[in-house]
Formats: structure tokens, sequence, C-alpha cells
């Protein structure tokens, strides 16, 4: 029986990274790691159109990981990233792909985490290093980091770092890798700093552009007209039609966004707002509340909301329309995920009907329009989300372990495995999502216990609608 041209038997890969990549659950190929892998492979430089959720981490991740050698503790690899978060979802990829190759280690180097342990862990050897540039730069100037063995640089969402400003940092972090490095780029979009970095730092790049289409039949798109001034009424409205557990509204200024968020708090909601400007440690609460359930609605820009990869988001509303109709694209796209159906619904202002017509063009169907006036609050309780998030005081740095928090709620303070969600385990701060109803009794029950045989603090993240 032959093999389908788009599984990873067919590329030229060990026999120990497919079986690995088959306990992984990686069975065929996306678009992007159909199209790139070959490439990558082979060596050549790559300019790639992919957004998050469309398997481009496995589409450079692989080919990275092939090239190691796990007894060579110099950086053999970097990868460039612009949040926190993102690197911290690359780095734990790259670790599951690296399963195959032996002891390889990955170490992460971002802002909001002193330097001291990130240069500790440089001594101590690395195979492959994965930040944001600020960071990268900040260990190159110290000298706690050199890139003289690297093979292979990534640049992924570097759209987003070029938003970001960091055009500069990436330039210096290339000229500092080896000349004969092969070097991948991986963008959203295509903006004109794009063309410049390739050109300075890529040699004869390939271009891989996989077009991002939404299947008809998993995504629901619907579309309202709007005036101006009922803007932030109406999304209101359509969650209490629609009552979506979990929504990601996209605005285009961060004006726009905590605007939205005073609304939807002041009627009940439970919102939170993610744009820049925010401090880390806000932004890594808000992203934890929203991943793990205890927030119903996530408002953001699209440049905050990059590297956000939530499971199961169940709508999405596009506040504004956006006028680049490729980013319409990838905001739709975050909603219907694996085998979920998804629900996008887009507010329209007269002044936005020509960048409506330009997202028309690009998916190759008319939009479906619905009136504001026909929709009715669903009837019962408001929406509420299912869980609730206990901040804990303290996290690796301590040596806690998700383990050590579940074993604590289920065991001394006497609650079910099923009443405790996803727990998120920071380096000062653990955070642990509990079904709404039992969140103040646990509070209660943590603080008068013990984790790992210690007292620890525990407080309740607020409810920021209110209720």
């Amino acid at each position: 029986m032959t093999a389908s041209p788009n599984t990873f038997s067919n590329l030229n890969l060990s026999a120990q990274t497919l079986t690995n990549l088959t306990q992984l659950g990686y069975t065929a190929m996306t678009p992007i790691q159909a199209a790139s892998l070959p490439l990558t492979l082979a060596g050549r430089d790559l300019l790639a159109q992919a957004s998050t959720g469309s398997g481009k981490t496995a589409a450079f991740g692989i080919a990275l990981v092939e090239k190691l050698n796990p007894t060579q503790f110099d950086p053999q690899a970097v990868v460039l990233c612009p949040t926190r978060e993102l690197a911290d979802q690359v780095t734990q990829e790259i670790r599951r792909l690296a399963r195959a190759v032996g002891n390889i280690k990955v170490v992460t180097l971002c802002g909001g985490v002193a330097l001291r342990g990130q240069t500790l862990s440089l001594e101590h050897g690395a195979h492959v290093v994965v930040g944001t540039p600020g960071r990268i730069m900040d260990h190159l100037e110290r000298g706690s980091l050199t890139l003289q063995h690297i093979h292979t640089l990534v640049l992924d969402e570097a759209d987003r770092m070029l938003d970001m400003g960091f055009f500069d940092d990436i330039a210096k972090v290339a000229r500092q890798c080896s000349a004969d490095r092969q070097t991948l780029l991986f963008s959203a979009t295509y903006p004109e700093g794009i063309h410049k970095l390739a050109a300075q730092f890529m040699r004869d790049p390939q271009t891989v552009k996989v077009q991002a289409q939404h299947n008809a039949t998993k995504i629901k798109q619907l579309c309202f007209e709007v005036d101006e001034r009922e803007r932030l009424h109406a999304v209101s409205q359509l969650l209490s039609h629609f009552r979506p557990e979990s929504t990601l509204a996209f605005c285009n200024t961060k004006q726009q966004c905590r605007d939205l968020v005073s609304v939807l708090q002041a009627q009940g909601f439970s919102a939170l707002a993610l744009y820049g400007e925010l401090e880390q440690r806000e932004r890594d609460q808000v992203l934890v509340q929203f991943a793990n359930r205890s927030c119903s609605v996530l408002v953001a820009t699209d440049v905050a909301a990059r590297g956000l990869d939530v499971a199961q988001l169940e709508a999405v509303i596009n506040v504004d329309v956006t006028p680049d109709p490729e980013v319409h694209i990838h905001r739709v796209g975050r909603t219907g995920r694996a085998d979920s159906e998804g629900l996008a619904l887009t507010l329209v202002s007269m002044d936005e009907m020509g960048s409506l017509g330009k997202i028309e063009q690009l998916q190759q169907r008319e939009s479906v329009w619905l009136h504001l006036k026909d929709l009715t609050p669903t009837a019962g309780e408001p929406l509420q989300p299912p869980m609730a998030t206990l901040q804990i005081v303290g996290g690796r740095k301590e040596k806690i372990r998700a383990g050590d928090v579940l074993g604590a709620l289920t065991g001394e303070a006497g609650f079910t495995r099923e009443q405790v969600g996803k727990i998120n385990v920071n380096e000062f701060s653990t955070y642990v999502a509990v079904e709404r109803s039992i969140a103040r009794e646990a509070v209660q029950r943590l603080s008068a216990g013990r984790v790992k045989g210690k007292t620890v603090k525990a407080r309740l993240l607020e409810d920021t609608s209110g209720r």
C-alpha cells in the first residue's frame, strides 16, 4: 500500500523521528508542513506565510531537530518569537519533537524573568535557544550567549516582531550567527519589512504561501450592520443571543478594547482586555483566565492576540472590520479548530463596507447578513464562565508542580478531580481553575491546608463582572 503524499513517511526522516511523530499524534501533514518540510529538510532558506494554529512550529521544528548534534552543547539553533507566551509554546513543541534525538536541552530566554537563572541555564549548555529579541540581545551583550555555532535561525511571527520595533535586534542576532546557517522566516502577513529582512539575511529563500481559507461548514460567518454609536452595545446583544462560552472579540484600537470591556463588565459579563502596554504579570493573568475558562470574553487588538492559541474557542466577534482581508481570515480561523464548529460574527458600519468587499473577494463568497433587531437574549442565567481562577503565591522557584496542587485540592481539601481545571505553574505564582461554585471554599481550604508540606497563601482572582 503506497503512502499518501501528505504523510511524514514520504519525507527524508529518521526511523526514530517517524516513530516519535506517530506517538505524538502527527498523522498527516498540514498544508504548511507539506509545502515547507521538503525544502527545510533539504537545507533551503524559507520565506513562509503561515498563521498560529496552522502547524508551523512543526514545519520548522522537525527540520531544526533533525540537524541537532546531542553531543555538542553549544547552541545550534535559535528561534526568535515576539512574545513570551509564543516562546513557551515553541519550547514545549521542540522538546516533544526532540525526544527521538536524545537528551536535547532547550532554553527559553524572555523578559519578565530574572537574567541570573537564564545565565546559569546557558552555562550548563544548551542545544536550542528560544526567546524574544530583546532578551536574547541582553544575553549576547553580556557574553552569556554566543551564536557562532548556530546552523538554524528561525524568525517566528516575523511580522509581529516588526510591528513591535524589533528590526534592529533581529538584524544584530542574524549577523552574529554563522554565515552558512539556514534561515527560516514565518509570517502571517507580508509587510514591507519582511522583504527587507529577507534581502539582507537570507540566501535565495524559497517562498511558500498557503492560502488561509476556512471550511464554510465548520465556521458559521454572519454579518450585522451597525451604526457607529451602537457598536459596543451590539456586542452584548450578540453575546446574550448566541451565548458562546468562550469568545475572542477583536478591536482595531487599544481605546476601543478598553471601552468595550468597560461596557461588558458594567452589563455583568466576565470580560478582560489584552493590548500592548500591559505589564507581563497582568498579561499572564489575563491569558491564564481566558485559557482556563474563568473569563467568558477576551477583547484584544490583532497585535496583542498574535501567538495566542486557545483550544475550544466557540466564537470570534469582529467588533471592527479590519482593513486587511488576510488579518480577517486569521481572526476567524481562531475558532472552529480541530473537530469543533465555530461562530464568526462581524459588525459592519457603512464606512466599512469597502473593507468587507475585499474580504468577500479573498474568501470567494458573499457575506450572510442578519439584523440586530431580530436577536433575542436567551432566557436563563446571565452568561458566566464555568470556572474561577485561584492564585497561589509560589511557583517553579518553590519547586511547586501541577501535581502538588491537584493533590492538595483532591486530598486534604476534599474536592474531586472533576472540580479542578487547568493548572499553570509560573516562576513565582501558580494559577488553578476550579468550578465557580466551589471557588471561595477552595481558597479557604487551600490557605488552611498545605501544598508540598508547606502552608501557602491563596486568593481568588475576582470576577471582573462584579457579580
